[in-house]
């Protein structure tokens, strides 16, 4: 999909969501560890290209935060929807473009392949405005779609406006909030929407019923699935969203060739990459920029983002991973947690109760047992005993610690940092190491045992 050179495009993204009862701005409510305005943008970007604009209010500082490459536009006061769009407009008419595509942040679903096809469609027929439309059993608060006898629209009436007296019986055809508006003469419109309704805004659907007495040309596109346009307002229909979000994710990679057991357990982020080949046991999640290359094994209830699993590894129940990188080869756990940059590298293995942290375990090492590995470099063939440590950390410096190639650290081990153990040393059992061990050296540093006779029992 390339980016329409006469489009821009406008997210609006500046209400507070008092629905979903939270002080965090609506559109940073996460769905499989994205924020939902983070779905938005990802549809709107391949149309409009630097041509969108995200309009934000409530908590815009958070929101920049949140994305700091985006175009912002600030809404000083949330007056509703035809506000947000009139005090952008400036901005729209400096870009010199033809259209204006208008999306609410709200709506983590939608289908960017929709977009597209609404988007042609429309400018092909020459419309003044158009928007979407979708049909509910139930049309909750959404805005009602009102059309006369010959099926032209009329208007779109806000559902706490709506009459049946004056609007004729609900059909369950509502608005989706997705607009194309021809800037030219769409343009003098938006200074004539009104706020004289219950709420005291200014609606963008007033826009229609401008555009209809005004004998302009005003187009429809039926949404074929519902919840591809919904918004989200409220925690339960968050969790409906994401849910449905994380079930077409799963379809997608069964059908892709990812074997997936239990895969209503399963739930992985739309920026995870699964590659064919790969096994997943449920419970299992995956978010961010998780990688996980073909012939992998992820057993159950292990736990990843942003991290990287290499062909024909085998991550074990109840692991975690964030910010690791897994080679070939290796197996991981279980009850193992692999910290940002924690790097396996091709057969490498991590057994139950590890940790690691900034360290990298080389070529076929490895770490079976209830062992803390941080700031640290450890070479290939090393074995690290039962209850080893290197403390890194002196209070207010984190120190490395290196260990060379075949070496091998006994059980109960602490290595202080900075501290360099060599290639081929051993490591006795039970050892506080505070100075460097030479290669091919015996280094052993804890008190001389000493046996005592015991008192009879009287």
């Amino acid at each position: 999909m390339q980016a329409v050179q006469s489009l821009s495009a406008l997210v609006l993204a500046a209400g507070k969501g008092t629905r979903m009862h939270s002080d965090k701005p609506k559109v940073l409510h996460t769905l499989l560890g994205e924020p939902m305005l983070w779905y938005v943008l990802e549809a709107v970007r391949p149309l409009a290209g630097e041509g969108a604009y995200t309009i934000i209010g409530h908590g815009a500082d958070l929101v920049r935060k949140q994305f700091p490459g985006e175009r912002f536009i600030l809404q000083k006061e949330q007056l509703g929807t035809g506000h947000a769009v009139l005090s952008a407009w400036s901005e729209i008419l400096a870009g010199n473009v033809r259209w204006c595509l208008v999306i609410n942040g709200d709506t983590p679903l939608i289908d960017g392949v929709m977009l597209e096809r609404f988007c042609a469609a429309m400018m092909h027929d020459g419309v003044d405005l158009a928007f979407v439309t979708t049909t509910l059993d139930d049309p909750l608060s959404y805005g009602r779609v009102v059309r006369d006898a010959a099926g032209s629209v009329r208007g779109i009436i806000e559902a706490k406006d709506f009459d049946p007296k004056r609007h004729g019986e609900p059909t369950g055809e509502i608005n989706a909030g997705i607009y194309l508006l021809r800037v030219a003469t769409m343009g003098p419109l938006l200074s004539k929407i009104s706020a004289d309704n219950k709420q005291g805004e200014y609606y963008l659907t007033d826009l229609v019923d401008l555009a209809v007495r005004g004998g302009l040309r005003v187009g429809t596109l039926a949404a074929g699935d519902p919840l591809a346009c919904m918004g989200v307002n409220s925690p339960l229909e968050l969790v409906a969203s994401e849910d449905a979000l994380r079930r077409r994710i799963a379809q997608a990679l069964l059908q892709g060739g990812v074997t997936i057991h239990l895969p209503d357990s399963v739930s992985i982020g739309p920026r995870v990459v699964v590659e064919p080949g790969v096994e997943i046991f449920g419970p299992c999640e995956m978010y961010g920029a998780a990688h996980v290359r073909r012939g992998a094994v992820l057993e159950s209830h292990t736990w990843l983002k942003n991290s990287r699993i290499g062909s024909g590894s085998v991550v074990r129940s109840f692991s975690h991973l964030e910010g690791a990188s897994v080679g070939e080869g290796c197996v991981v756990g279980p009850y193992a947690r692999l910290r940002p940059d924690a790097v396996l590298e091709a057969g490498a293995r991590i057994g139950n109760f590890v940790e690691m942290k900034k360290a990298r375990l080389g070529k076929n090492a490895k770490a079976s047992h209830l062992t803390y590995l941080g700031d640290a470099e450890i070479g290939e063939d090393v074995n690290i005993g039962a209850g080893t440590i290197t403390c890194n950390y002196d209070g207010k410096r984190k120190h490395r610690t290196e260990i060379g190639p075949r070496a091998f650290i006994g059980s109960n081990s602490a290595l202080v940092a900075p501290v360099r153990i060599g290639a081929d040393a051993l490591v006795g059992a039970g050892s506080v190491i505070t100075k460097d061990v030479p290669d091919a050296s015996l280094a052993v540093a804890r008190g001389k045992q000493q046996c005592f006779a015991r008192r009879k029992p009287e």
